[in-house]
Order: structure tokens, then C-alpha cells, then sequence
């Protein structure tokens, strides 16, 4: 099989702010598999945790040095491929590029859509929540209103963990609250922006507002103690996101947490994102399915498996003035795979 590497960039209508830092666009990679006539398509973007960080210029180079080692497999040949992205250490977001074109390969060799080949249901995806970055609270009110001009949002992730404190971390909060639709469902996302001691207050004060969960209060490096301390007092249940890469990572967090953030970027794609799903559900925790800068080709990769997740934030595409591709439309709030073969995924 030959496996074809472009880059492209997309530019952000609002700017997103969170505790790292802004982005107002992205350099993200396409990659094309093709044999016997037909083509996979796949996508890594760069992403920064805190610690790992891996630039296009990064995931670039890794596909390009990939690529020949390749050439002798067929695209069905999916566990051997895995077994050499492992023991050439590819970073996880060109293993996701891969192992996503190699999926949609498959489906359209067959002719179905992933979803369907894996009997999986549509009408049990839950709706995609939209994020307010960190912002003041004038900001924060104006992005509402922007969502709603045009998405029927009533699911809002707000980003918190503002270097200005848990004061402004309320204000900003009650300023969305007070802008967005009153049946509206508010989460949060500190992205390990709180300390144990803030992330006590803020998980109390959330709850007292209405809040339904609340992501990453502390950052991937503190001790899991205080993970441990902050689940065993919190009024509200407890994801992680940059604490969790892979289904390794699943049982050292399950008597911490309620549930986990996958990230095909994170995970390296469908195949790893499925094995987290199924460990984490066997350790009775939650799914929720997330995004970084990712177009609508890895956003519909994701909700492929939208069905499984008992939380959605595949928004990242929606906020993209020059999306060069579309698949899995909104219907009333909730992001849904079409029927078209593999992810269903096209150029216009």
C-alpha cells in the first residue's frame, strides 16, 4: 500500500483559550492510504499536554520515515501495522492518521460505514457539548452568543483554570451560566489549571451551581494522593483527560475517577480508542470522547464510535472558518455519522 503525507492549516472563528494557553489556528496533517484503487483517509494534529508535545513538523517526519516500511501490507492487514507503528515508537497522533485511514479503507472496501460495520446504534449518541474558552467575563457571554447564532448548543464546556485565579474562575463561569438557554447543561475543563486546595473549592462551588462533572482539576504531574483525595470528597464526578493516553493507563486511575477524556490523537486512533472503551467500562467508569485542533475528518472518525460514549466534546471543527472536508453533520444538538462507506468523510 503507498501512503500519501499533506499538510494543511485551518484557522479558529473564535480563538480558544485554556490554562496552557491560546490557539487561533492549526498546521494539521492528511494522510491518504491507496491500494487497489481506493483510498483511506486519516488526520494528525499537533497537540501540547504539558509534557508530551508533538508538532506537525514532529508528526511530519515520523509518517515520512514510516511510510517505506509500509509498503508491504495490504490495509487489512491492521494487527501486523500495529505492531510495527509500536516498535518504531511513531507518535500517537501519526499512529491516529493511520490507523484512521486504515479504517476507512476497510469500510469502503466493504461498503459500509464503520458505525454500522461495528453494530452500533445512532440514535444513542448523546449531544456534543460547544467550549467557551478562558475569557473575561464580557467575552465569555459574547462566545455564548456566538455559539447560538449558529448551533442550537445546549451543552457548554467552559475551559477554567485562569492564571487569575478561582475568583475569576467563578465570575467567568456565572457569566456563562447566566447568557446560555436555561434547560443548557454546563461542564467544566480546568486542564490541570487548580491546585488540591483550589480544586476542593471550585469542585464544592460548581456542584452548588449546577454543574455536571468537571475535567482535569489538577495537573497530570500531581500525585495521584491527591487525585485520590479530591474523588473520595467531590460532590461532582471526576474525568481526566491528560492523565490518560492509552487503556495502560486505565487501572492505575479507576479507584480515582469517574470517568476518562479519549482522544484519538492520545489513544493513536479507532483501534486504541475501542480497547479504552471496553477497559474502562469493564472498571465501571465513564466515556467521553474529545478533540484537540482536529478538522471534521478526525471529529467524524471519533463519533464513529459516538454511540459508546456517555459524553461527547467533538466541537473543534464547528469552531473552523476553512474546514476543507465534511462528514458527520448536526442534527438538534448531536454530531451523527452519515451513511456513506468507511468514515464518510469528503471534500467539497
Amino acid at each position: 500500500m503507498e501512503l500519501h503525507i499533506q499538510t494543511f492549516t485551518v484557522h479558529k472563528r473564535f480563538s480558544l483559550t485554556i490554562s496552557r494557553g491560546t490557539k487561533t489556528e492549526s498546521t494539521n496533517i492528511l494522510v491518504k492510504i491507496q491500494q487497489e484503487g481506493m483510498e483511506g483517509w486519516g488526520e494528525a494534529s499537533p497537540f501540547y499536554t504539558g509534557e508530551k508535545l508533538q508538532t506537525t513538523e514532529i508528526l511530519q517526519q515520523a509518517l515520512q520515515q514510516v511510510a517505506p516500511a509500509l509498503k508491504k501490507f495490504n490495509p487489512l492487514e491492521r494487527q501486523q501495522i500495529e505492531q510495527v507503528l509500536t516498535d518504531l515508537q511513531l507518535p500517537s497522533a501519526a499512529r491516529a492518521a493511520i490507523d484512521m485511514a486504515l479504517h476507512d479503507w476497510v469500510g469502503k472496501k466493504i461498503g459500509w460505514p464503520l458505525w454500522r460495520l461495528w453494530g452500533l446504534d445512532r440514535d444513542r449518541i448523546v449531544p456534543t457539548s460547544v467550549t467557551i474558552g478562558i475569557s473575561s467575563p464580557g467575552v465569555a457571554r459574547q462566545r455564548v452568543r456566538n455559539w447560538l447564532e449558529f448551533i442550537d448548543a445546549r451543552v457548554l464546556k467552559v475551559k477554567l483554570g485562569s492564571p487569575e485565579g478561582i475568583v475569576a474562575d467563578q465570575e467567568m463561569l456565572m457569566a456563562v451560566k447566566q447568557e446560555a438557554p436555561g434547560d443548557a447543561l454546563l461542564y467544566v475543563d480546568a486542564n490541570g489549571g487548580w491546585s488540591l486546595e483550589d480544586g476542593e473549592k471550585m469542585c464544592d462551588w460548581l456542584a452548588g451551581v449546577g454543574v455536571i462533572y468537571v475535567e482535569q482539576p489538577l495537573a497530570p504531574t500531581s500525585a495521584m494522593a491527591d487525585l485520590l483525595h479530591l474523588y473520595k470528597r467531590s460532590p461532582l464526578p471526576i474525568f481526566v483527560d491528560e492523565s490518560c493516553f492509552t487503556a495502560r493507563d486505565i487501572p492505575k486511575l479507576a479507584d480515582r475517577v469517574h470517568g476518562i477524556n479519549i482522544k484519538l490523537m492520545k489513544s493513536g486512533g479507532l483501534t486504541e480508542a475501542m480497547r479504552m472503551v471496553y477497559t474502562a467500562k469493564a472498571y465501571g467508569l465513564q466515556v467521553m470522547f474529545g478533540c484537540y485542533s482536529d478538522s471534521c475528518l478526525a471529529n467524524t472518525a471519533a463519533v464513529q464510535l459516538a454511540p459508546m460514549a456517555d459524553y461527547l466534546d467533538l466541537d473543534s471543527h464547528l469552531n473552523l472558518t476553512d474546514d476543507p472536508f465534511r462528514g458527520a453533520v448536526m442534527e438538534k444538538g448531536r454530531l451523527v455519522p452519515n451513511d456513506l462507506p468507511g468514515l464518510g468523510v469528503f471534500c467539497d
